[in-house]
């Protein structure tokens, strides 16, 4: 394995993007604690960190719904959001497009525009000028289709405030996907950029279906592409991204369940398959609160699997590549993460 410890150090300085982040797994567990006490609930940080081990993918989606119960309005909203921009900040993330769970707000009966107001004008702070953020909306797959359309009617009509995607996470293997398309439909024809989470836990179907049915742009995780190699050529030839989130993938045990074996380590991550290969990727934490990760984390882990220098800042430079920005503004940060990189010896 190379020696990466010198251009990691030099790496972590650079500027950089995170596209596959949701707003809600940003939660950690001090944040959790001051949440829940907003609302007369008394919760330890180990209480959260209890809450926060998984073995499979269920218990990691009943620990986001426990930890999201605590954000109930506007403000708690706000402050997850001023928190994690702090630890974006922190690292030097430049640009961010963060995923928001708009299904979820709906199907509790919330006010999601002034949720957004209060998403969006705390990112706007003076405090966070040095990052710039987008926003995606995110449909759950198992409150099935209807709900779907209802939060691609909220995307579209927020699209002009900063929602630049719509996006689907939740279970997988929820719904076939066909039911889906009237929402992609719709929100595809006000102007929204197309992501999808699909082969994290599901097949290679489930991304072809992704992208054929849905049309999707990038696809959230694709770890499955790695079993069907004509699928990962057609998908490097279309520029479709697979956004990696190794810690994600590990915790979830949807690693385990692509492996077919439950004892596994980030050691069987396909992430260095997959980029050598010819896929286009990205790196990201998905929900870093909850997986006790950041970005600097995941790009150190990356080097752990054999990554070289220049495998490291492909991978970073093709995170602004696949930003949904207009041309003008990604060839700006591209030419600050390359200048920035040449001034530091790595280009």
């Amino acid at each position: 394995m190379p020696d990466t410890t010198e251009p990691l150090t030099i790496l972590d300085s650079l500027p950089k993007a995170e596209l596959h982040l949701h707003l809600e797994g940003s939660i950690r567990p001090e944040t959790a604690v001051e949440l829940a006490a907003r609302h007369g609930e008394q919760i330890t940080a180990q209480e959260v960190q209890a809450r926060y081990q998984y073995s499979n993918f269920a218990g990691f989606i009943e620990a986001f719904k426990w930890v999201t119960s605590y954000l109930r309005d506007p403000d708690d909203y706000a402050l997850v959001t001023r928190s994690l921009l702090d630890e974006l900040v922190r690292q030097n993330v430049v640009y961010a497009e963060i995923t928001i769970s708009a299904g979820v707000m709906l199907r509790r009966m919330q006010n999601l525009e002034a949720n957004f107001t209060a998403i969006r004008e705390a990112a706007e702070s003076v405090l966070y000028r040095k990052i710039r953020t987008a926003w995606i909306f995110d449909v759950t797959r198992q409150f099935g289709p209807e709900a779907a359309v209802e939060v691609a009617r909220w995307a579209a009509k927020l699209h002009r405030s900063g929602i630049v995607g719509f996006g689907m996470g939740g279970d997988e293997l929820a719904f076939p996907t066909v039911n889906f398309r009237p929402a992609f439909d719709l929100a595809r024809s006000e102007g929204l950029r197309i992501v999808c989470h699909a082969g994290e836990v599901g097949g290679p179907d489930s991304v072809r279906e992704a992208v054929d049915l849905l049309g999707a742009e990038r696809i959230g995780h694709g770890i499955a592409v790695i079993h069907d190699i004509a699928l990962a050529k057609s998908l490097a030839l279309r520029r479709i991204v697979l956004e990696n989130c190794p810690s994600s993938n590990l915790a979830t045990g949807a690693l385990a369940k692509q492996k077919g074996k439950s004892d596994v380590s980030l050691a069987d991550h396909p992430l260095k398959q997959l980029l050598e290969g010819g896929s286009h990727v990205t790196l990201s934490t998905d929900d870093p609160g909850m997986f006790h990760t950041d970005l600097l984390t995941e790009y150190h882990r990356a080097a752990s699997l054999g990554l070289s220098k220049e495998q490291l800042l492909e991978i970073a430079e093709e995170s602004f590549n696949a930003a949904f920005l207009p041309p003008i503004e990604k060839r700006r940060l591209l030419d600050d993460f390359r200048g920035a990189a040449k001034s530091s010896g790595l280009l």
